[in-house]
């Protein structure tokens, strides 16, 4: 059928994503994460290669979704996850997402789930907000998935805006089904990130980390 002539002038656009479900339901094991050594961040995509700065426990992190055969990583561009980000984005072995808004990284897990691959979703305490109702999903279908939360709103924040959300964000996600731990020192971010990992995607149900603000450092209004 042709289209009305108000119409004809309007170019055809091709997709700008294709999504192909991966055959088994069960995840696909990556190969074993080589020793890349300390990082360094840079504006540009990084490649392994290139990271040369001290060890930053975003690589520790990075190497842990490694190791759990994570493929899937979807975020919101934060400055807390930055580095993380980062080299997600610089892993072959990994699809890193930008999203417009959180919740639609919770659609992007129970996508990746049915395709039998396992997923991430970094935001900001603020974005917790955006996923409530979407996180009702999770629970009810059974389905995993790990948040990793980096806050604002509590330890000497400068902006107003972020105060409500930041001290809501535990008790929302908690009367959501969501599984929550906190990390406020750096040495406890790793064993919390692994065994939320492991309880979700054992037991079928969605959990959080949250990454205390004084452990990230408060930001002024000239950042």
């Amino acid at each position: 059928m042709q289209p009305p002539d108000a119409f004809r002038h309007i170019p055809r656009v091709a997709p700008a994503f294709t999504f192909v479900l991966s055959p088994a339901l069960a995840p696909t094991a990556l190969p074993p994460a080589p020793d890349y050594g300390p990082i360094a961040l840079s504006p540009k995509r990084a490649s392994f290669a290139d990271l040369v700065m001290p060890v930053h426990w975003s690589q520790e992190l990075h190497a842990l979704l490694r190791q759990q055969n994570v493929r899937q990583v979807s975020f919101v561009p934060d400055a807390g996850h930055t580095a993380l980000i980062r080299l997600c984005e610089a892993d072959g072995g990994m699809r890193a997402v930008r999203l417009t808004t959180e919740e639609e990284g919770v659609a992007l897990a129970v996508g990746a789930w049915l395709g039998g691959d396992k997923s991430v979703l970094l935001m900001q305490s603020s974005g917790v907000g955006n996923c409530i109702n979407m996180l009702s999903m999770l629970s009810v279908c059974q389905i995993p998935l790990t948040m990793l939360v980096t806050m604002r709103g509590d330890w000497a924040e400068f902006n107003p805006w972020q105060v409500p959300m930041g001290h809501a964000a535990q008790a929302v996600l908690e009367e959501m089904g969501v599984l929550v731990n906190r990390a406020d020192r750096e040495e406890d971010i790793l064993p919390l990130a692994e065994g939320a990992l492991r309880i979700s995607y054992n037991t079928l149900r969605p959990t959080a980390v949250l990454i205390g603000q004084r452990l990230l450092g408060a930001k002024t209004f000239d950042q």
